[in-house]
């Protein structure tokens, strides 16, 4: 049975949705094995976290519209409220942990990074020595799934290291690790944006919450990031215009209201100005 966020007015796929095929698992984290080729064609959304170990592998997984190759050796990340899909090629093996929103907020400060980076990285390349480590761990948890008597403080602890592994990994490839730690700022400001997005479009909110005047707010994401503070606050209204056109049945006007614009022909015109189509078109291509 697909869940209903209270907010929302479309379906996203719960965890119960994958409980029955999954090789392990107890109430707020399941596990499971991927063999061979594997095709998910309409894109959708989870209202889990998702962590994919690849062993040997080969395809093509679409996260958030952007398409990465997927390779031997490396971890994939999503986050509830992402849209993806994926062609796996055959020959591949991987593990799959799929994990609720509340079991997530217990390990989640193990991820060293903001969830912003993540997301903009999802997918991260191991080198033999982690590969090894996390994929001990992924074979610990399902093994403690797998037991009658198993404790989730342990699972909760090997999780808290698979985060940690692959964090360390992460900082390798996040370009903006060092942005963060010049500019603290600049991550709360992600995150305050990640809240407010829908209702709140005007810098000058997000610098009240920061305790800083719209102008330096301004002055810090052309300094670190190179764009304004007013185009991170519209990039994030377009990544979720993009995800309810391709994984709900909401109308271009259903959309337009549930992202707050005043009427769909601003918010069709807002789109195209930012994609160079229209949501419709958008919506129609493949």
């Amino acid at each position: 049975m697909a869940l209903y966020n209270k907010n929302e007015h479309f379906p996203v796929l719960g965890l119960q949705e994958f409980s029955k095929g999954a090789f392990a698992g107890k109430g707020d984290l399941l596990f499971n094995e991927l063999h061979g080729e594997r095709h998910i064609d309409k894109p959708h959304q989870h209202d889990f976290f998702i962590i994919v170990l690849f062993d040997q592998a080969k395809g093509i997984h679409n996260i958030d519209f952007i398409n990465y190759n997927i390779g031997n050796h490396e971890v994939h990340l999503l986050f509830p409220g992402q849209v993806h899909k994926w062609n796996i090629g055959p020959g591949t093996t991987g593990y799959q942990l799929m994990i609720s929103r509340d079991f997530f907020e217990i390990f989640s400060p193990s991820f060293r990074f903001s969830f912003a980076s993540y997301q903009s990285h999802p997918v991260i390349q191991l080198s033999e020595n982690s590969f090894k480590l996390l994929h001990y761990e992924f074979d610990a948890i399902k093994n403690e799934l797998e037991c009658e008597d198993s404790l989730q403080e342990l699972i909760s602890s090997r999780t808290a290291i698979i985060a940690s592994i692959v964090s360390k990994e992460a900082e390798k490839i996040f370009s903006d690790v060092n942005i963060y730690k010049g500019e603290p700022r600049i991550a709360r400001f992600e995150q305050l944006i990640d809240i407010y997005f829908k209702d709140q479009k005007l810098v000058s909110f997000y610098a009240e919450k920061l305790n800083i005047s719209a102008n330096y707010l301004n002055i810090i994401c052309q300094k670190y990031l190179k764009v304004s503070a007013t185009k991170l606050i519209q990039q994030r209204l377009v990544l979720e215009a993009k995800r309810l056109l391709k994984a709900t049945m909401l109308s271009v006007k259903e959309i337009a209201f549930e992202l707050n614009f005043v009427d769909h022909a601003y918010f069709s015109n807002f789109f195209k100005a930012h994609t160079g189509v229209t949501p419709t078109e958008f919506r129609e291509m493949s």
